[in-house]
């Protein structure tokens, strides 16, 4: 009769082809090539909680056996820090290795271990015959050998820990070097460890990256979600209901956006200024700051500074005016290169000491924190402008439909992308990979700045010959946002077409949409209606004051 062994290994067990386990169970039945492996995965599991006995009930009853008997031998002279039998075993396990034959690398790591221990215990003439006469000789990892033979030198155990940043003689040491042999066992071998853990973790991973509303930075684990059913985010958390209507434009909203801190929102208005909103994040709400005045011909676009105080604000197609605004001094500076300009974009350098500023007159400009105009590049109808994280290259769309890539110190420029119709406008996620581009009549696109593809077509916004701007959000940017000539405001999961949500409240074409970068459960929409309208989840929705009697 075969026996298991308190670790659930049967030592005389028939085995099959990947030596794990027999073909027919103890009660005659038949376990397929993925049953016995589910059999071994949950037997380690139950091993490594303890359940010793029902492992081996398990064993015992599926003809299954955890790991090679040669494997489980090894691991417990390696447990038990005999390390001459443990070496003996190398040679055993050896055949079984294939063509990735790390005995070399196996026989290393236990003697390291080996001497590291007889150091700890003070035993110093060990040790060197260890360094001298058994890890030398084997000729590998030269470099490893020399600063080992430097922790001779340590004055204390303590001193040893610290330097080698090593736990020390005993248990925990001795299973984080049996995990790093492991890693050079083939799985029908020796189990790779935690595998259930791994698997059920992997599994919740995968949950979440396709939970459509999954806009958290909370980490899906085994401790804080439930295995009996899939992870789904509710759409109550999700930004899509109104918190907030704001009505002081008097006019059309042309253009909102957040300071790359969450905490200030700044919009534009075919009135002629721009308002500063402070953010709560506490309660998804806006409160006015300011209004900057003065811009004669509205604020149709609007580009925050990386320190998030300072932005330049410019106007629609006929304006030559770009305005540079210090928030919180009110300084500005209006910046007219010529009345024949029209300079109706603008873009950052990552540092925030330049920007770059364009229109469709054919030409765009570089210039610093005092107007100076630094470089210029003559030639380009521009309606759109873009610094790369290189602080070098400057994207820019223009009246080809396309999007080129312009160096100033260079004087070079190549084609990124090319579209059948005209770009409107066009955004770059915070990775520097992905393109958002609104294109006249054909709605939302996504593309690949490096690869230079066409990656997606989001679907169901209405994108017509109006100037409206999309955004990335969302925790990692998973979700892409659109105003849309319908009135809505459309959101999509960046590797879905079809939109998860569809926002409505608007009464005229929505502008501009932008999502709040710090604070991931807040998005803010402008429309023709004059309005501001801000979104988020159905908890921060005001509750509705009681009527006086």
């Amino acid at each position: 009769m075969q026996q298991p062994t308190s670790n659930g290994v049967i030592e005389n067990g028939a085995s099959s082809s990947n030596g794990h386990c027999g073909d027919v169970a103890a009660n005659g039945v038949t376990l397929s090539r993925s049953t016995q492996e589910i059999v071994q995965i949950i037997g380690q599991y139950l091993t490594s909680e303890g359940l010793n006995r029902t492992c081996d009930a398990l064993m015992n009853e599926s003809g299954c056996r955890l790991d090679h008997p040669a494997a489980t031998k090894f691991k417990l002279h390696v447990m038990d820090g005999d390390w001459s039998k443990a070496d003996h075993d190398l040679q055993e396990l050896k055949p079984m290795l294939g063509a990735n034959n790390n005995i070399m690398d196996m026989k290393f790591l236990l003697l390291e271990q080996k001497y590291l221990e007889y150091l700890e215990d003070g035993r110093v003439l060990d040790a060197l015959h260890v360094l001298r006469n058994e890890l030398t000789p084997l000729q590998h990892n030269t470099s490893r050998v020399h600063q080992l033979s430097s922790y001779m030198m340590c004055s204390s155990v303590e001193e040893l820990h610290e330097r080698t940043n090593w736990k020390g003689k005993g248990k925990e040491s001795r299973l984080a070097l049996m995990e790093k042999l492991q890693a050079f066992l083939p799985p029908n071998v020796m189990l790779p460890p935690n595998r259930l853990r791994q698997l059920l973790e992997q599994a919740l991973e995968l949950q979440a990256l396709y939970c459509t509303h999954h806009n958290t930075q909370e980490k899906v684990t085994l401790t804080n979600c439930s295995l009996l059913s899939d992870h789904m985010c509710s759409k109550d958390d999700f930004p899509m209901h109104t918190i907030q209507v704001l009505n002081d434009h008097c006019d059309e909203v042309w253009y909102c956006g957040f300071s790359p801190d969450g905490t200030k929102l700044a919009t534009g208005s075919k009135d002629t200024n721009v308002i500063i909103w402070d953010v709560n994040p506490e309660t998804c709400q806006l409160s006015m700051r300011k209004i900057l005045e003065g811009h004669n011909y509205g604020a149709a676009y609007i580009s925050w500074n990386p320190d998030s105080k300072h932005l330049i604000a410019c106007g629609p197609e006929e304006s030559p005016e770009v305005w540079l605004w210090n928030i919180e001094t009110d300084k500005f500076l209006k910046i007219t290169q010529s009345p024949e300009d029209a300079l109706t974009c603008c873009t950052w350098h990552k540092d925030g000491n330049k920007f770059v500023v364009g229109g469709i007159r054919g030409h765009f400009y570089q210039c610093d924190m005092e107007g100076n105009v630094l470089d210029s590049w003559e030639g380009v109808r521009v309606n759109g402008l873009w610094y790369r994280s290189d602080g070098k290259t400057v994207l820019a769309a223009d009246s080809h439909h396309r999007i080129r890539a312009y160096v100033f110190e260079d004087l070079a420029d190549q084609q990124i992308l090319y579209e059948n119709h005209p770009i409107m406008t066009f955004t770059v996620d915070k990775n520097d990979r992905l393109a958002l581009v609104n294109v006249a009549t054909q709605g939302v696109h996504l593309w690949d700045l490096n690869d230079k593809n066409l990656v997606r077509r989001y679907q169901g916004v209405t994108q017509g010959h109006f100037t409206i701007h999309s955004t990335f959000g969302g925790c990692n940017q998973d979700f892409i946002a659109s105003g849309s000539e319908d009135n809505q405001v459309y959101i999509w999961h960046i590797r879905n077409e079809q939109p998860i949500a569809t926002l409505q409240g608007h009464t005229r074409t929505v502008n501009c949409v932008a999502w709040n970068p710090v604070y991931h459960h807040m998005l803010v929409s402008v429309s023709d209606d004059n309005t501001i309208r801000v979104w988020g989840p159905k908890s921060k929705v005001p509750k509705p004051t009681a009527g006086v009697s």
